[in-house]
């Protein structure tokens, strides 16, 4: 544990597993004040339970379903109960969906997945900007996709993910813009598939992180807080990686 964002408090979508997992836990090891949604109260409060047991008590946990403007609303108002400001928003949840054929996911799994994956960015971010707008340090995460990039086409997954994840990306883009004045950052990443380690493993520090290798949750996860951690005059609009 460290104090690096011992003054940052830190929403993260998603956070119930996977690589918003990681991002929760890497925040609470170093000090931040931690908020967490998932879909399912149960299941952020599983990674509550995690963090806790290493000894990091600034935690909170709370259901959201992204594809429900109410239920965004009602994260939003709850963790404005708990503080009176946000520093770091990370978007990080978006339903994953595969399928090279259109014809292969159902209208409701269409909907979800782009409901989730862009819907559910903008109005999280809509509704949490008034929390950020009260932080002297303001910064909104993006994890969108490689296939949030224009010309991708290396992805196994369905055409209804691209199109979420190149909504996330416009949708980043011109808000870097207009936020700029009032101080708030946006940071977008665009990775390939990646190997995601749990960060409580003892893997997590054996890894494989050679030039030949997959992208890992470690280093992903490290440049999300190199971003944050960078003074305010340095704006990281995006960061793009190469695939193996």
């Amino acid at each position: 544990m460290s104090n690096r964002f011992a003054d940052h408090r830190v929403v993260v979508t998603g956070a119930s597993r996977d690589f918003g997992r990681t991002l929760a836990i890497r925040f609470a090891q170093e000090g931040a004040e931690v908020f967490l949604s998932a879909r399912t109260l149960a299941g952020a409060q599983k990674v509550q339970d995690e963090i806790r047991a290493l000894g990091h008590a600034s935690v909170h946990a709370f259901a959201c379903d992204l594809t429900d403007p109410a239920s965004i609303r009602d994260f939003a108002a709850k963790v404005t109960d708990v503080t009176d400001r946000i520093d770091i928003l990370i978007n990080n949840a978006a339903r994953w969906l595969e399928g090279t054929d259109l014809l292969s996911a159902s209208d409701d799994d269409v909907v979800d997945t782009i409901a989730s994956g862009a819907i559910g960015t903008v109005l999280t971010t809509k509704n949490f900007l008034p929390l950020l707008l009260a932080s002297e340090h303001p910064d909104i995460v993006t994890m969108v996709s490689t296939c949030g990039v224009v010309g991708f086409d290396r992805s196994s997954a369905h055409d209804a993910f691209y199109a979420a994840k190149h909504a996330q990306a416009g949708f980043s883009d011109i808000l870097s813009k207009r936020l700029r004045d009032k101080g708030v950052r946006v940071i977008s990443l665009y990775p390939p598939d990646f190997r995601n380690t749990d960060p409580l493993s003892d893997a997590w520090g054996s890894a494989p992180r050679t030039p030949n290798e997959m992208l890992t949750s470690q280093s992903l996860s490290e440049c999300v807080l190199f971003a944050v951690g960078q003074p305010r005059d340095c704006f990281i609009k995006s960061f793009h990686f190469e695939q193996v």
